[in-house]
């Protein structure tokens, strides 16, 4: 499902009125006419085209993030996948006023790369990296890695967000990120750790052992990895839950 198929972005279009427009052959803004809802709300929608169409040309799908619910921002992916950015961190507990970000591995255009503390990990890299990049996508991040890094690096996080963990739930998919990738059969290296465990092989780390480092950093690196094939399958089934059920008569 791409941004054009959608509606709810519009002030006075729910959940109910882009359905019926749906239903009634409306699946895109190239099929809007008007005839569907008022004069009123039709005038509003041409207009959220046009602009909208201006803002896709940019390749900018921050005012569609910003107007839709955190559990249907995933209609974003499609339009900018080739130039989403998938973010994890570890830290050193929770409280970012007296902790720190250990790791920071970011997933885009099939690369992964990973920042680590006092080596490479600074403001300026981070900014640099979300700079290029449409779209955030992140699990938990919205109440925990965007809050941490904007504290720790005295950093504005600006890219269009994704939290998969809205959409997730919306699907019936909960208990953290690595519960559901079992439950959905996405495989991961070294499935036995946890987040106490970064913890714990920083802290290692930091008294020598270079071992436990990489080991941290692969485990950083598999979160990140795997958000991408669990944002396709929750794009692809919220998909088929959302637009192909209430098309399916078209």
């Amino acid at each position: 499902m791409r941004i054009e198929n959608s509606f709810i972005p519009v002030h006075g279009v729910g959940e109910t009125t882009e359905r019926r427009l749906w239903e009634n052959g409306v699946t895109h803004w190239d099929e809007f006419d008007g005839s569907v809802v008022g004069s009123t709300l039709a005038a509003r929608i041409e207009t959220f085209i046009e602009e909208g169409r201006a803002h896709l040309e940019r390749g900018d799908v921050s005012p569609f993030a910003e107007a839709l619910p955190a559990a249907s921002r995933w209609r974003c992916y499609e339009n900018v996948s080739d130039e989403t950015c998938f973010l994890d961190i570890e830290t050193t507990g929770l409280d970012a006023s007296c902790e720190d970000v250990t790791t920071v591995s970011l997933h885009r255009g099939g690369e992964t790369k990973t920042f680590v503390k006092d080596r490479d990990l600074t403001a300026a890299r981070l900014e640099r990296e979300l700079d290029d990049s449409a779209l955030l996508v992140t699990f938990n991040g919205q109440r925990f890695d965007v809050p941490f890094l904007e504290t720790c690096f005295d950093v504005s996080v600006d890219v269009p967000h994704v939290d998969l963990m809205y959409p997730c739930k919306k699907l019936g998919l909960d208990g953290g990120l690595k519960a559901i990738e079992r439950e959905i059969g996405i495989d991961r290296d070294m499935p036995e750790l946890s987040g106490r465990d970064a913890v714990r092989l920083w802290h290692e780390y930091e008294s020598g052992d270079e071992g436990s480092l990489e080991m941290l950093v692969e485990y950083n690196r598999a979160d990140t990895r795997n958000m991408e094939p669990l944002m396709e399958h929750v794009a692809d089934r919220l998909h088929e839950d959302v637009f192909e059920a209430a098309t399916a008569g078209d």
